[in-house]
């Protein structure tokens, strides 16, 4: 199967039964399996969460792990997920071991980006000459490393609107640091599909699609990580999304990070050649919408 754009399988779309909840990162399958399902189903592009890297590393050596994806036709990759980073102390040793994994892993698979978190739990409005000030060493290391950061924001988080992840990577000044943009954080914090496609396209590093219900269910982040829907089986302006960034100028692979409780039990084999069909439908509508748009 061939997917008419280059499609990235985020690390949650071939965890298997695995979640982001405390103690329950760790994919209970193995790489080379993840890795060849989704290059079968038509996927191009892969991510990789830390916590499986870490694991895969106690036994094996990334070099085996590029040959791994080349062999399987995956020539791009995304790494995800960088947290505490703006922090000292304790909890700046614990991230700075997961950003030293993360660049050698960059080095190692030649990866295109790091997915980055804001803060989860101080939900004060940020201080954006401080955030742009960290997000800039944080990028200039990068760069270091050949690769760039993509920062997340998530209504939940206090970088919870795109202006304010856009102004500090804009403040931040780095060609190595930009943004993330989550088709559910989009719907979830009400923003019009379209705004995406004003963003100078050069700050966005890092596309995902999902789906889900019109209305968040219970707690935010629960919602996110337990009822995320194929593209097209919800409710969220995909199509409209999609075409804006396509508008913009967007060509690189797009994400799709699929996180739910009944996804994650689903046989791999049988469930990503869904998520490809069903995404590669919406981007075809997309493509049309986009192309009506500019009189093509």
């Amino acid at each position: 199967m061939t997917a008419p754009h280059a499609l990235l399988a985020t690390c949650w779309t071939t965890a298997g039964d695995a979640v982001p909840l405390p103690g329950r990162h760790l994919s209970p399958l193995r790489l080379d399996h993840r890795i060849a399902a989704a290059a079968d189903a038509g996927f191009t592009a892969f991510g990789f969460l830390d916590h499986d890297l870490r694991h895969y590393l106690r036994s094996a050596d990334l070099g085996t792990l590029a040959s791994l994806l080349l062999d399987h036709g995956i020539t791009y990759v995304e790494l995800e997920y960088l947290t505490r980073w703006w922090t000292s102390g304790s909890e700046r040793e614990e991230s700075d071991a997961t950003r030293a994994l993360l660049f050698a892993a960059a080095e190692g698979l030649g990866a295109h980006h790091i997915k980055v978190a804001a803060d989860l739990d101080d939900l004060s409005a940020p201080d954006l000459d401080f955030w742009a000030e960290s997000f800039h060493d944080l990028a200039t290391q990068a760069a270091e490393h050949g690769t760039t950061v993509a920062l997340e924001f998530m209504p939940f988080s206090n970088v919870s609107t795109l202006d304010d992840a856009v102004e500090i990577a804009t403040r931040a000044g780095s060609p190595a640091g930009g943004i993330a943009v989550d088709m559910w954080h989009v719907a979830r914090s009400g923003l019009d599909p379209s705004a995406v496609g004003h963003v100078p396209i050069d700050l966005i590093l890092a596309v995902e699609l999902d789906d889900g219900s019109a209305q968040s269910v219970g707690d935010p982040y629960d919602d996110t990580v337990l009822r995320r829907l194929l593209p097209g089986d919800g409710d969220f302006p995909l199509v409209e999304f999609a075409a804006a960034l396509m508008a913009a100028g967007w060509t690189q692979p797009w994400g799709v990070e699929i996180i739910s409780e009944d996804y994650r039990m689903r046989p791999l084999e049988e469930a990503l050649p869904e998520v490809v069909r069903k995404t590669s439908a919406i981007l075809r509508s997309a493509d049309e919408r986009s192309h009506h748009a500019d009189g093509t």
